[in-house]
């Protein structure tokens, strides 16, 4: 797989072999700055600083073939990238990478059939904040509420006819999602002991592959989806293991793997429209619990209001894991919301909400965006975080932040 990536990287940046006109390309330069109003036990920097840019060139050598890339290089002050000028084809490394392929694949298509290889995103579900069905959608948790996609190395075959639509996925390599950093603000909590040390062991990623079908049908008025996926959890469990010399205890990140059942709908009424998705999780191994997750929600146009209401739910059927690191669950049990309002063509506001039912943790993001000529943009966004330390958004109750982002896009 890494040597058709790196074959695909050739001929997307050599345009001239065949027909150059045919390509395009696009990108931005962005800096952000962010500003912590409290320190945590674990990090008392209040202000941080990085420069990302990314550049999305495309070739279509024919009318059914078309190769896309993405590639970033980035820089921080936080620590949260690396300093070594390699690059990187993987996303596994804990810290962020300063240059990496971030997508790169080819798609061939003929009639209603689309067939995608290499590394692309893979999404799936309808809902918005929590998609219980989106499997192939590891993420970068390295600041916990804002977090990146990551791609996928694989193939996707899509095909469409007369209403419905089938989509195969299949994944030979796992991209875990990235963890935030040991002794950060952000950082995992994890099992600690009063007489033995702990330490981290690192983590075991699993070497099988993964696989999904979802099946999509429209009908007049109500659209519907069923899907299966097959494969390993992006998300990890902490494995508590004793080594006697010398004396200590190492925590592992697993990776269990797990089948999900799940489907979603739409369907628009006359005042709004109503979405719902859910997701069953079983799994072979002991140590992953095995539970089913939720999302009921109502949105509505209205002017250039757009309105999102509704709540994420868990049941938990077999309880057995001690501990891990699941902001798709954390999520749940919480009313949800999201309003934007579009103030004209180059100004924007927007706010979103997820709030505890039992009131025990509660997260709060606004946002102003301001387009200044063709290729510039500002935006301004706060992140309040409050909640009880037991809670999963209150252990981030003093990660409440501000962030300014300058954009030039080319």
């Amino acid at each position: 797989m890494k040597g058709a990536l790196a074959g695909l990287f050739v001929v997307l940046l050599t345009p001239s072999i065949g027909l150059a006109q045919v390509f395009s390309q696009r990108g931005f330069i962005e800096g952000r700055g962010l500003v912590y109003p409290q320190t945590t036990p674990e990090d008392d920097r209040r202000v941080g600083a990085d420069v990302l840019v990314r550049y999305e060139p495309s070739v279509r050598p024919a009318p059914w073939l078309s190769i896309a890339g993405s590639f970033d290089a980035r820089i921080d002050t936080l620590g949260q990238v690396e300093r070594s000028w390699r690059i990187d084809w993987l996303d596994r490394t804990k810290l962020r990478p300063a240059l990496s392929v971030r997508r790169l694949s080819v798609t061939l298509n003929h009639g209603g059939l689309n067939v995608s290889l290499g590394r692309q995103f893979i999404r799936w579900g309808r809902a918005d904040i929590l998609n219980p069905t989106d499997r192939f959608a590891p993420r970068d948790f390295m600041d916990v509420v804002t977090s990146d996609f990551l791609a996928v190395a694989g193939v996707r075959l899509t095909y469409e006819r007369k209403g419905g639509t089938i989509d195969l996925a299949w994944v030979p390599r796992f991209t875990p999602s990235r963890l935030p950093l040991a002794g950060r603000r952000w950082a995992v909590a994890r099992p600690v002991t009063e007489f033995v040390a702990t330490v981290d062991g690192g983590a075991e990623y699993p070497g099988g592959s993964q696989f999904g079908v979802r099946w999509n049908h429209t009908l007049a008025g109500f659209e519907y989806s069923v899907s299966f996926y097959d494969g390993y959890n992006h998300l990890p469990l902490f494995d508590a293991r004793f080594k006697p010399i010398p004396p200590r205890i190492e925590i592992v990140q697993v990776f269990p793997r797990i089948r999900m059942y799940g489907g979603d709908a739409a369907w628009p009424l006359r005042w709004f429209t109503l979405k719902g998705e859910a997701g069953y999780f079983t799994s072979g191994d002991r140590r992953a619990d095995e539970y089913g997750l939720y999302v009921i929600q109502a949105e509505r146009q209205v002017g250039e209001w757009f309105l999102v209401g509704g709540y994420a739910g868990e049941v938990v059927t077999k309880r057995r894991a001690t501990m891990g690191f699941a902001p798709d669950r954390g999520f749940t049990r919480s009313f949800v919301g999201r309003a934007s309002y579009t103030i004209d063509v180059n100004r924007s506001v927007a706010v979103q909400a997820v709030v505890r039912r039992n009131g025990h943790g509660a997260w709060l993001e606004g946002e102003y965006s301001q387009a200044v000529g063709q290729h510039w943009r500002a935006t301004v966004r706060f992140d309040l975080i409050r909640g009880r330390p037991d809670d999963f958004l209150g252990a981030y109750r003093r990660n409440s932040h501000l962030t300014a982002t300058a954009r030039y896009s080319f």
